[in-house]
């Protein structure tokens, strides 16, 4: 497994080593915890914003979101960003 060195401002520090014990981690499994967790919220926005500029219909934008089609579509409701276009609408029957 590869190794990330980084250097954070002590406020973040202090945060993460709250972190640390509310969790009961320790600090390599801590960061590669929310390293994923950020990650996957980041895949997350990233494909809602896709589906929402058009770039890909709703059924290719869950799975690199790795939501099924139905929380994908959830994700998309709450994002405020949800709306229906009839290029989404054909793409979508099409994948069906």
């Amino acid at each position: 497994m590869p190794t990330i060195s980084t250097r954070v401002p002590e406020d973040l520090e202090a945060e993460l080593e709250e972190y640390l014990e509310s969790e009961r981690l320790d600090q390599s499994t801590a960061v590669r915890k929310l390293l994923a967790e950020g990650l996957d919220e980041w895949r997350r926005e990233r494909a809602v914003d896709r589906f929402a500029d058009g770039e890909v219909s709703l059924t290719r934008a869950a799975d690199p979101a790795g939501l099924s089609v139905w929380e994908f579509a959830r994700l998309v409701e709450e994002s405020d960003r949800a709306w229906v276009s009839d290029d989404h609408l054909e793409a979508d029957l099409d994948d069906l």
